[in-house]
């Protein structure tokens, strides 16, 4: 891994065909070939914060590239490449900047539903279960606790509305996608969690939910983006984990911590600066999942 500390937070690579640009990753267009070039800018509460975190971009590639490479066998994915010399020919003289940070992957038709599974109450679906005592229509038992382990995993869609991720049911899943798509998108994200799930119970870390996406390509469901990473995933260790707290995580829940102890209104931007010791003590959280993943 690059050892630099200086985080990249601006992938500024003008001779090459820029599709779009999101919270992390650049996206570049080669015809039916991507290149997918994350930076180490982190946001939070639907802000992109001036700081990056050093190895943020190298962990979120590496980890990936392990999943993908883990499943290949028996799940279709995009991903052909992390190797510099595997690109484009146009993409060369960036070699430095995009070592380490790249995917080369087949272009898909975004499938426009993200592919949430959740094995413990958490997050959104916490908050949706103590008002309702549903999680994306899905009725729970009463008095479940705050990080309880579910008695299955659950698949709870979201998709994009205005820019944010929002909550939907199965149903109105099926309504817009039709009942095939959506039941083989959801058997096949159950699969996926839960093969890697049981997977990182032997590494001490729980995965109390993840999202996946999916695109299409000559018909084929294909596993696309990122997958199982710090930032698309929540992982626990079984060491520290207990009902009716939330549970340290590995990702930027550091961050998000320490802008809500500042008494930030997050409807007031921008968000404060943050401190040389969050930047280092959340660089080190993704270091320590990818370490405790893939070695």
């Amino acid at each position: 891994m690059n050892k630099s500390k200086v985080p990249v937070t601006n992938i500024n690579l003008p001779d090459l065909p820029l599709f779009k640009t999101g919270k992390v990753r650049s996206v570049f267009d080669f015809g039916d070939q991507l290149l997918l070039v994350a930076s180490d800018r982190v946001s939070a509460f639907d802000f992109i914060l001036d700081q990056g975190i050093p190895h943020k971009a190298e962990v979120l590639t590496s980890i990936s590239e392990f999943w993908f490479d883990k499943f290949n066998d028996s799940v279709a994915h995009h991903l052909i490449s992390t190797d510099v010399k595997d690109f484009p020919e146009a993409a060369q003289k960036y070699a430095d900047i995009l070592e380490g940070r790249t995917m080369l992957v087949k272009k898909t038709e975004l499938i426009p539903f993200e592919c949430v599974v959740r094995g413990y109450i958490i997050g959104s679906g916490w908050k949706d279960y103590q008002k309702t005592g549903q999680v994306c229509g899905h009725q729970l038992p009463e008095s479940l606790q705050l990080a309880a382990k579910l008695e299955e995993p659950l698949f709870t869609p979201a998709t994009k509305r205005d820019d944010h991720d929002e909550n939907v049911s199965v149903a109105y899943m099926r309504d817009k996608l039709g009942q095939e798509l959506t039941d083989k998108l959801q058997a096949l994200s159950l699969d996926i969690y839960s093969r890697a799930r049981d997977f990182a119970d032997n590494k001490g870390i729980i995965i109390a939910d993840t999202k996946f996406e999916f695109g299409l390509l000559d018909g084929e469901i294909i596993l696309i983006d990122e997958v199982l990473t710090p930032d698309s995933s929540r992982f626990w260790s079984k060491a520290e984990y207990r009902e009716g707290i939330s549970p340290p995580s590995f990702d930027k829940q550091i961050v998000r911590d320490y802008l809500s102890a500042t008494g930030w209104d997050k409807l007031t931007p921008p968000p404060p600066a943050l401190t040389p010791e969050i930047i280092r003590t959340t660089s080190q959280s993704y270091l320590d999942i990818q370490k405790l993943l893939t070695h």
